[in-house]
């Protein structure tokens, strides 16, 4: 299988999910090689770089692509296989931003405390070793911590014309931050506009769930994707699967509500996959499912319903598409 490689220049980068013109287009059964720039546009070098001087929160999360897709149409299922994430550059970067994050006064939480320090740490990265590590700002510690590459943003265009920009996480997929979207992932986004017209970015070297503060140990990543479409059967919000789980993704305000749409979603898809009735799919699902929670600082707050293959009968979602696209990575 051939790979296309693209690489955006600075000029190239998109901060919106619709409204762009399309960087490429590409026929399903392309594998993609992908570069993107870490959240901060690599803005952040440097402990003594600081987000009030350095960063624009109009233009974060800058997208690699769009990419149309031929033969897509509204009403599709896009599928997104995470073959390989590797980070693009020897450090990352994480920060507090003023008013920005779960732990702290923002616009959209109010009240009368001052913003949390502007500060910024620098993560080194070990590639022999295969760590990050925390360096404290206030002390001499120092700790390693496992790389875990996953990608925060992965989307399509909008339904109804619609603008978003690429902080927020929706039905569409978007800034889901979710630790899941990782290799050996299949995504399933359901298709709105011609073309699909989707973007990736905002690769994370490692991120803790929720990502509290409001940033990941964030950096330039290189993604090989393969894209294939399914005709019909678009799901209402993002699915995951991977070799050991089912995973449906809901984002909203407030949280309960994201939980109950991923909840919901686990439960027609586990109803889809065994042939069950939806209210025994929601028992099912009841006993079953982890709830991990993707984020809690973005536009909307994204939460992860999973639930263990291993406690459930085989099953194939889409003709067994995850498994196909599995063998065909170990190809490339």
């Amino acid at each position: 299988m051939d790979v296309l490689e693209y690489t955006p220049t600075r000029d190239q980068y998109v901060y919106t999910f619709g409204g762009a013109v399309p960087a490429l287009r590409i026929k399903p059964g392309t594998a993609l090689r992908l570069w993107s720039d870490d959240a901060f546009g690599g803005a952040l070098r440097s402990v003594e770089d600081l987000s009030s001087a350095k960063v624009d929160l109009r233009f974060v999360n800058p997208q690699t692509g769009p990419f149309y897709v031929e033969g897509a149409q509204a009403g599709d299922a896009l599928v997104l296989h995470m073959v390989a994430l590797e980070p693009a550059r020897d450090w990352g970067a994480s920060a507090t931003i003023p008013f920005f994050g779960g732990m702290t006064s923002t616009d959209r939480t109010v009240s009368l405390q001052s913003a949390l320090p502007d500060t910024t740490w620098i993560y080194e990265l070990d590639r022999a070793r295969n760590t990050v590590a925390f360096a404290a700002r206030h002390s001499d510690h120092r700790i390693e911590l496992p790389v875990e590459p996953m990608l925060g943003t992965v989307g399509v265009a909008p339904a109804g014309n619609e603008v978003r920009s690429s902080l927020v996480p929706e039905r569409f997929g978007g800034n889901m931050d979710a630790p899941q979207v990782r290799a050996g992932a299949t995504v399933f986004l359901g298709v709105n506009v011609e073309g699909a017209m989707f973007s990736i970015g905002d690769g994370h070297y490692r991120q803790g769930e929720g990502e509290a503060c409001g940033t990941a140990v964030e950096g330039a990543m290189t993604s090989t994707v393969i894209v294939e479409l399914v005709k019909g059967g678009a799901p209402a919000w993002p699915r995951i699967e991977d070799d050991s789980h089912w995973m449906t993704v809901g984002s909203s305000r407030p949280m309960e509500d994201s939980w109950r749409i991923g909840n919901a979603e686990l439960v027609h898809w586990v109803a889809e996959l065994y042939g069950l009735h939806t209210m025994d799919a929601y028992q099912l699902v009841s006993q079953v499912a982890q709830v991990p929670v993707a984020n809690v600082v973005d536009a909307n707050y994204s939460v992860v319903v999973k639930v263990a293959k291993a406690l459930l009968p085989p099953a194939e979602a889409f003709d067994g598409i995850h498994a196909d696209l599995r063998s065909r990575a170990r190809l490339l």
